[in-house]
Protein backbone atom coordinates (compact mmCIF):
# COMPACT_ATOMS: atom_id res chain seq x y z
CA UNK A 1 0.00 0.00 0.00
CA UNK A 2 1.30 3.59 -0.93
CA UNK A 3 2.44 5.90 2.10
CA UNK A 4 -0.63 8.16 0.96
CA UNK A 5 -2.46 8.92 3.82
CA UNK A 6 -5.77 7.57 3.67
CA UNK A 7 -9.31 9.53 1.67
CA UNK A 8 -12.32 9.33 2.61
CA UNK A 9 -14.60 9.66 -0.73
CA UNK A 10 -18.86 9.84 -0.03
CA UNK A 11 -20.80 9.34 -3.41
CA UNK A 12 -24.38 10.41 -3.26
CA UNK A 13 -26.31 8.82 -6.07
CA UNK A 14 -29.77 9.75 -7.44
CA UNK A 15 -31.61 7.13 -5.20
CA UNK A 16 -30.16 5.33 -2.20
CA UNK A 17 -28.38 5.75 0.02
CA UNK A 18 -24.31 7.25 0.23
CA UNK A 19 -21.46 5.17 -0.95
CA UNK A 20 -18.28 5.49 1.06
CA UNK A 21 -14.93 4.19 0.24
CA UNK A 22 -11.47 5.03 1.86
CA UNK A 23 -8.62 5.22 -0.60
CA UNK A 24 -4.88 5.56 -0.59
CA UNK A 25 -4.96 6.28 -4.43
CA UNK A 26 -4.27 9.57 -4.17
CA UNK A 27 -1.65 12.05 -2.64
CA UNK A 28 -4.47 14.74 -1.59
CA UNK A 29 -7.71 15.54 -1.86
CA UNK A 30 -7.04 18.40 -4.78
CA UNK A 31 -5.77 15.47 -6.94
CA UNK A 32 -8.73 12.83 -5.67
CA UNK A 33 -11.19 15.80 -6.76
CA UNK A 34 -9.28 16.32 -9.90
CA UNK A 35 -9.48 12.63 -10.86
CA UNK A 36 -13.17 12.55 -10.07
CA UNK A 37 -13.45 15.64 -12.21
CA UNK A 38 -12.12 14.01 -15.17
CA UNK A 39 -14.04 10.39 -15.01
CA UNK A 40 -16.71 12.61 -15.26
CA UNK A 41 -15.87 14.71 -17.76
CA UNK A 42 -15.25 11.79 -20.33
CA UNK A 43 -18.19 9.75 -18.67
CA UNK A 44 -15.89 6.98 -17.62
CA UNK A 45 -15.91 5.22 -14.00
CA UNK A 46 -13.47 5.68 -11.28
CA UNK A 47 -11.44 3.18 -10.85
CA UNK A 48 -9.56 3.12 -7.42
CA UNK A 49 -6.75 0.51 -6.51
CA UNK A 50 -5.93 0.66 -3.25
CA UNK A 51 -9.67 1.04 -1.36
CA UNK A 52 -11.47 -0.41 1.14
CA UNK A 53 -15.52 -0.13 1.11
CA UNK A 54 -17.89 -0.26 4.00
CA UNK A 55 -14.58 -0.12 6.77
CA UNK A 56 -14.01 -3.81 5.19
CA UNK A 57 -10.22 -4.32 6.63
CA UNK A 58 -9.52 -5.69 2.97
CA UNK A 59 -8.05 -3.59 0.39
CA UNK A 60 -9.16 -3.75 -2.69
CA UNK A 61 -10.21 -2.66 -6.16
CA UNK A 62 -13.18 -0.87 -6.35
CA UNK A 63 -15.08 0.66 -10.08
CA UNK A 64 -17.68 3.48 -9.61
CA UNK A 65 -20.28 3.96 -12.15
CA UNK A 66 -20.34 7.91 -11.58
CA UNK A 67 -23.34 7.63 -14.07
CA UNK A 68 -25.83 8.32 -11.06
CA UNK A 69 -23.81 10.42 -9.13
CA UNK A 70 -24.99 13.75 -8.06
CA UNK A 71 -22.78 14.58 -5.06
CA UNK A 72 -19.18 13.44 -3.86
CA UNK A 73 -17.45 14.39 -0.62
CA UNK A 74 -13.56 14.32 -0.21
CA UNK A 75 -12.41 14.28 2.98
CA UNK A 76 -9.29 12.99 5.46
CA UNK A 77 -11.73 12.36 7.63
CA UNK A 78 -14.55 10.24 8.28
CA UNK A 79 -17.55 12.44 8.56
CA UNK A 80 -20.75 13.80 7.09
CA UNK A 81 -19.87 17.17 7.59
CA UNK A 82 -16.59 17.42 6.75
CA UNK A 83 -14.81 18.02 2.84
CA UNK A 84 -15.47 19.62 -0.62
CA UNK A 85 -18.25 18.45 -2.30
CA UNK A 86 -17.66 18.76 -5.98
Amino acid sequence: MPDNDELIIRFHPVGGEDVTVATTDFDDPAQALEAITRALDHQRCLTLHQARYKRDPDTNAVVINLANVVSVRVSGKDSTTTGQYL
